[in-house]
């Protein structure tokens, strides 16, 4: 390890022992460390900011705040409880019913919004007081809607996605990368059920009547136009009609038209509050992404992907045991680490590795996302386990026991994925999108 770079893993750590933002501690420790290389205040100062502003300058990245606005049009405009209505005739009559809806509400809402706090947000409110109300246990609920949640970023569109397709240099495109999501976010979806199915079948949660046939096709018709925008933005991308970032632009308009022409949940006067809340998030997200890229080039001068590829392959050659590395590694950073800046800095630093093992990049970006899905869940900085607890007005201490067996299911999904790469790696292949 390079003196610049004991700098910059230092500086880091202790900035983030102070409370600072993850974005500002990150270029902080990004030019404190070039400082040091280039013996120069001014010209450390130009090369990061350089470095952040082009970061950003990609078309690319437009899809991000796209998405973004459309997720805040999404929940605000109702279409969450509709979603939550048709997952309700689908599988509330299960053991544990409502546990059942809140994981397929947020698998649907999810696949529309591409954010995870957007989930627990919108489908927390409605689900986690309805369970309440049906005598679930409290950490119970927020621990079902804070995994459940994390299925948004798996299955297309996912802002994530774009990110790590940007970082890979060309190597996979967005619409491979949404389209291999599709059945790992089922199958964590799944795992997640069958935990909720064996909790509930020891703690007596029933479900509701078995809804008749009429009931089914009316939930489906009132949310049909909601699930809709899946068919628009993944259609459109396969058959070349659009670009993701096009396909971006067009969610916004088709939410918006849903939110406040059709099923008038917002009123023209919410549209600038909505965009200033969109805003701010883009613009979290994007100080994110232009400081980890300043990270990530210092880096790469400092030959840190090949020393660490180095490094794992004299430990072991034995592709199951480095792949068990590579995870284990990514679960720890998921734990203390945004998903954003991980992605940005790790990809290059774990993907001379993957390559040496002859995997997939597809399938090296999904195993990235769900290790660091499974992140969003834990302390100390789990976003969604945070904004879960808010929404259910509870404490950390309160849901922590209650996650351990979805973490375990997680897990089990996680291995699922790593060593099963036709998981990843079937639906892109049946479209010819895999190099």
């Amino acid at each position: 390890m390079t003196t610049a770079i004991a700098i910059l893993i230092l500086v880091f750590a202790i900035l983030l022992l102070a409370n600072i933002p993850v974005a500002v501690a990150i270029a902080l420790s990004s030019f404190t460390a070039t400082w040091y290389s280039v013996g120069s205040f001014e010209l450390a100062a130009k090369t990061i900011a350089q470095k952040m502003a082009t970061g950003i300058d990609s078309f690319t990245l437009l899809a991000i705040p796209f998405f973004i606005l459309s997720g805040h049009l999404m929940g605000q405009g109702g279409i969450a409880r509709r979603l939550m209505d048709f997952a309700n005739s689908l599988v509330g009559h299960l053991t544990g019913g409502l546990g059942h809806v809140n994981v397929v509400t947020c698998m649907l809402f999810g696949s529309l919004s591409g954010s995870a706090t957007a989930a627990v947000s919108s489908v927390g409110g409605f689900m986690i007081p309805e369970m309440n109300r049906k005598k679930y246990a409290l950490p119970f609920n927020v621990a079902v809607t804070t995994t459940a949640a994390t299925t948004g970023l798996i299955i297309p569109p996912s802002n994530i996605m774009i990110v790590y397709a940007l970082v890979s240099g060309g190597s996979v495109s967005i619409a491979a990368m949404f389209m291999a999501g599709i059945l790992p976010g089922l199958l964590i979806g799944t795992c997640l059920m069958a935990v909720i199915a064996f909790i509930s079948r020891k703690a007596g949660y029933k479900g509701s009547e078995r809804p008749q046939l009429a009931t089914v096709l009316h939930t489906f018709k009132r949310a049909i136009l909601s699930l809709f925008l899946v068919i628009i933005v993944l259609g459109g991308i396969l058959n070349g009609v659009f670009t993701p970032t096009e396909a971006a632009a067009i969610s916004v308009a088709y939410a918006g038209f849903l939110a406040v022409i059709v099923y008038r949940e917002v009123s023209v006067s919410q549209l600038p509050d909505i965009l200033l809340r969109a805003g701010i998030t883009t613009a979290v997200v994007f100080l994110l992404i232009a400081a980890s890229t300043a990270m990530s080039w210092i880096l790469t001068i400092e030959n840190i992907p090949q020393t660490f590829s180095k490094l794992l392959l004299s430990t072991t050659e034995n592709p199951i045991l480095l792949l068990l590395l590579i995870n284990l590694l990514l679960l720890a950073v998921g734990t203390f680490m945004d998903m954003t800046p991980a992605v940005l800095i790790f990809t290059p630093i774990l993907w001379p590795v993957c390559q040496e093992i002859g995997m997939d990049p597809v399938h090296f970006g999904i195993i990235l996302i769900t290790n660091l899905c499974i992140g969003l869940c834990t302390p100390p900085v789990g976003t969604c386990l945070f904004v879960g607890c808010g929404v259910g007005k509870t404490t950390l201490a309160n849901v922590i026991p209650s996650l351990l067996p979805f973490y375990a299911a997680m897990l089990f999904a996680l291995g699922l994925i790593t060593f099963l790469p036709a998981i990843s790696l079937t639906i892109p292949r049946f479209f010819g999108m895999l190099h």
